[in-house]
Formats: C-alpha cells, structure tokens, sequence
C-alpha cells in the first residue's frame, strides 16, 4: 500500500524560501521516477519539477532556477527546495509517480506566498 506524506508548507513572503518533503512507503524513490505537482484554486494540477530513477531533473519553465528537486534514497523522501517564492507559486503541493502519477494522492502541503 503506497503512503506519500508532504510537508513543510506554509505561509512565506515573497522572495522566501520553503523546503518541501514528501515521505514515501509502497513504492522505492531511487528506482522510480517522481515528482512535485501542485494545484492552486481553480486551475489544473500541474507538475512542478521531476526527478528519474537515474537522477535526470526536470523544471517547468516558471519556477526553473528557483526550485530544486532531490531525494534522500537512506529515508525514502523527495524533498522540493523553493527559494525566490512568488504569490503565483500559492498553491497545494503534492509529490507522486512520473510521468504517470498513482490514482493515490497524498493530502498535499499548502504553500501561500504573501506580503
């Protein structure tokens, strides 16, 4: 049974930094290819930043260079490093399989950006 627990959000001014981690179980991060996700109201889930088996990273194009993604293979965790937050980047952020995410979905950390 797969178990992804995020955490580490939370209310940050803009230009701060938060650290993201989502811990796994059910399913091995350094053979599985992962990623961070996020929703914010009333738009679709989107994927953040991806990490492969093989340590390839991924951005999309509107956090690149502000967020890093890497993994602690000894505590089977993905973590997301965000600096230079920005309101737009408000939102819940959520970890799971890439590029074909499970039907499970953790319950998500939320990250607000604001003055």
């Amino acid at each position: 049974q797969v178990q992804l627990v995020e955490s580490g959000g939370g209310l940050v001014q803009p230009g701060g930094s938060l650290r993201l981690s989502c811990a796994a179980s059910g399913i091995i991060v350094r053979i599985s290819s992962m990623a961070w996700y996020r929703q914010a109201p009333g738009k679709q889930r989107e994927r953040v930043a991806a990490i492969t088996s093989d340590g390839n990273r991924n951005y999309a194009d509107s956090v690149k260079g502000r967020f890093t993604i890497f993994r602690d293979n000894g505590k089977n965790t993905v973590y997301l490093q965000m600096i230079g937050l920005k309101p737009e980047d408000t939102a819940v952020y959520y970890c799971n399989r890439w590029p074909v995410p499970l039907d499970y979905w953790g319950q998500g950390t939320q990250v607000t950006v604001s003055s």
